[in-house]
């Protein structure tokens, strides 16, 4: 009710108030799947980034010590020129060249692996160099039965490279919010074609 006033002489009364037409404001809410596509939280995929983080140091840190061995002769390795013999045993040309190459993507490699830097790029590099590996002694079978037989080791390794290609080094990494750990399989896939086209052109043109 609304008391209304008039001039003197002239009596008042109250006259009902007319209701509000104003549109009431539209109640605000938060898109129905902001929390599906909400970042998780580290409790939730801890277990994934403990388990790439522990792939990363294992596999990197023995491609580390097997590039230092043909790099350096570290750990009583074959060195440059040890490797190039044991490569021109296996039919290879231009062993030299090979072996520098072999070793120089093996400890560079081992090392992004470990600190998850440029991981996709690095573990491509290991896998390239498993895949031609892998190669080399297909026709000794699968299982170990010696120090030179079977290709089980090195497909073992391949594989895990592969996986850290594809799947990215886990949050525990200097990689962590760079574009390749946002979109694993986009750079992942690429550089999967790539250390397989490299081994086959070195199985090609660089071996007899």
């Amino acid at each position: 009710m609304t008391r209304v006033t008039y001039p003197r002489g002239v009596s008042t009364y109250d006259e009902p108030s007319e209701p509000s037409t104003a549109p009431n404001p539209p109640a605000t809410s938060p898109p129905a799947d902001t929390a599906r596509h909400a970042e998780p939280s580290l409790g939730g995929n801890a277990g994934a980034d403990l388990g790439l983080l522990i792939l990363r140091l294992v596999l990197g840190g023995g491609f580390i010590a097997h590039g230092a061995q043909k790099l350096f002769g570290a750990f009583d390795g074959p060195g440059i020129d040890g490797f190039a013999r044991f490569l021109a045993n296996q039919g290879f040309r231009q062993t030299t060249f090979l072996s520098w190459a072999t070793g120089l993507t093996e400890f560079v490699g081992g090392i992004l692996v470990v600190l998850g830097l440029f991981t996709p790029l690095g573990a491509a590099g290991i896998l390239g160099v498993m895949i031609s590996s892998t190669v080399v002694k297909w026709s000794s079978g699968y299982f170990l039965a010696g120090p030179m037989t079977g290709f089980e080791f090195d497909l073992i390794l391949g594989a895990a490279a592969a996986a850290l290609v594809l799947a990215g080094p886990g949050r525990v990494a200097v990689d962590n919010g760079r574009a390749w750990f946002r979109h694993p399989l986009g750079t992942g896939i690429p550089l999967l074609l790539v250390a397989v086209a490299a081994a086959v052109l070195v199985l090609i043109f660089l071996r007899n």
